[in-house]
């Protein structure tokens, strides 16, 4: 889970691309780097930290040229270490920057590859890197001085003919323009739209419409799958499918957790799908306690509170806010290590007593992953003298690791790996614990005005839709993503870091 932005601009487009990135700061916290481009030159700046942390006043004054992309990064390794900050370079062909976010499953084979017979050298770890020197070798492949449209497609064409995997993509080709390209299954969301202003028009590629919202560009549309969008440097706007099988399946937890309410993603609003779970999830209620005694349903900020608003207005049950979060703390879910996700609850909220005591109290959260933050949060409940505490999640159970961009743990480290919903409710401390269901889920994130048939659900279910996953593949991520392969990777990180600068 990582933000993209891409602007074709008729002035400099270095404040631009930080507004878009700070909107975009939800989808990953770890890193930020930004790239122009001005007479054929290249002006980078990336580091570790907030976007707000990584661009000071100097390098916003060095980052100048009407065309650039940027990236704000969440690990999905593990690896914090700066040198994997995006975006990334090759300098042949023609000077070439790249932003993703996503997850390659054939990387091992690419960079293979890379090195025995595209001749490139990869100098990270990052799959993104890989990806930068696979379309810079296709687009070298063509031979040109000056590429064309033509060329550019039939690059990314050869990209999907080689990557695998969830990836949304923006690429500056130095002194040309701009191209977003999209997996053939649609995976990971991205999207392109315009503004007016009086030297002409503008253009912006973004991993969520509400970074185009924010800074008065007009939504066009999302990127089909496998749809490449190419912008020239003078403006001029192209689009090609280049994929041979396009089958829109994409990642449904973006709209249980990743993405902002205020997206739109494949023509659906995130904000009414969340509406949608909540309704559904009310349902169920009725269904397993129709003559259930809930007082109260409390949200946890803030990913959950519009399904939990939805909830209580279907149940007939008052609605309230009984926590107060400290925003200056990051998402819980993207921290690395259990002992700072375990620091951060309590640092993050508060309960308000009032809204507890002595009330049976339905509590509200978009999923439950580890359940480290639900089983302090339920504490917390019981603490500001909550006589029951029930437990409802919007999304079914994680039960299996994401490998298409999301860091989600290993299997053995997912609550609900394995274990039955009772189980869960007892290792929380919930006196009562409900899930959405998945046919629930996929009807309120596809069963709107646009109707979305397939989703990317394996973490719910298990199915890789690639097709290319296997149980060795598993079992290698899962000694890459533990908690204990992530802390020492990061003290890795900080020592290099730490000589580095």
């Amino acid at each position: 889970m990582c933000g993209i932005v891409g602007i074709v601009g008729k002035s400099n487009v270095n404040q631009a691309l930080y507004d878009a990135l700070t909107v975009l700061q939800h989808r990953g916290q770890d890193a930020a780097g930004i790239v122009t481009s001005h007479d054929g030159r290249l002006f980078l700046r990336k580091d570790n930290g907030l976007v707000r942390d990584v661009f000071h006043q100097r390098h916003m004054q060095r980052l100048v040229g009407h065309m650039g992309i940027g990236h704000v990064r969440y690990p999905t390794a593990g690896s914090s270490t700066s040198a994997e900050a995006q975006p990334f370079y090759v300098n042949s062909p023609y000077g070439i920057t790249l932003a993703h976010n996503g997850n390659l499953t054939n990387v091992e084979q690419l960079a293979k590859e890379i090195y025995e017979s595209d001749l490139r050298h990869v100098n990270t770890n990052s799959d993104s890197e890989v990806m930068l020197n696979v379309f810079a070798h296709e687009l070298a492949q063509r031979g040109k001085l000056q590429p064309t449209e033509e060329d550019v497609f039939a690059a990314v064409t050869d990209v999907h003919n080689r990557c695998v995997g969830g990836y949304a993509v923006v690429a500056m080709i130095t002194g040309y323009g701009i191209v977003g390209f999209r997996d053939p299954h649609g995976i990971r969301p991205i999207v392109f739209g315009q503004r007016h202003t009086d030297e002409g028009v503008e253009y912006m590629i973004a991993s969520e419409s509400v970074s185009l919202d924010v800074l008065g560009f007009t939504l066009i549309r999302d990127l089909a799958p496998g749809e490449a969008v190419y912008i020239t440097e003078d403006g001029k706007l192209h689009t090609r499918q280049c994929a041979t099988n396009p089958s829109l399946t994409p990642c449904i937890f973006e709209h249980v957790y990743l993405a902002r309410p205020d997206s739109i993603i494949d023509g659906v609003s995130v904000y009414k799908a969340r509406l949608r779970m909540g309704e559904k999830l009310a349902d169920k209620i009725l269904r397993e306690r129709p003559d259930h005694d809930i007082d109260v349903v409390i949200p946890i900020p803030d990913t959950s509170r519009t399904a939990a608003l939805e909830l209580a207005n279907h149940l007939g049950v008052k609605f309230r806010e009984g926590f107060v979060k400290n925003r200056y703390i990051g998402r819980t879910f993207i921290m690395p290590g259990q002992a700072a996700r375990k620091k951060s609850v309590r640092q993050k909220l508060n309960a308000i007593e009032l809204e507890f005591r002595g009330k049976n109290v339905m509590l509200v959260d978009d999923s439950i992953v580890r359940g480290t933050t639900c089983k302090q949060i339920i504490q917390m409940a019981r603490e500001a003298g909550a006589k029951n505490v029930y437990f409802c999640s919007a999304a079914p159970a994680v039960r299996y690791p994401n490998v298409y961009g999301i860091d989600m743990p290993s299997a053995h480290e997912l609550i609900a790996h394995n274990r039955t919903t009772q189980d869960v409710a007892d290792l929380i401390g919930a006196d009562w614990l409900i899930y959405q269901d998945l046919p629930d889920l996929i009807e309120a994130v596809g069963g709107g005005k646009i109707k979305i048939e397939h989703f990317d659900c394996a973490v719910f279910d298990g199915k890789y839709v690639t097709g290319d996953i296997d149980e060795a593949y598993l079992n290698k991520i899962e000694n890459a993503r533990n908690d204990a392969s992530k802390a020492k990777t990061q003290a890795v990180s900080a020592i290099i870091d730490l000589y580095n600068n």
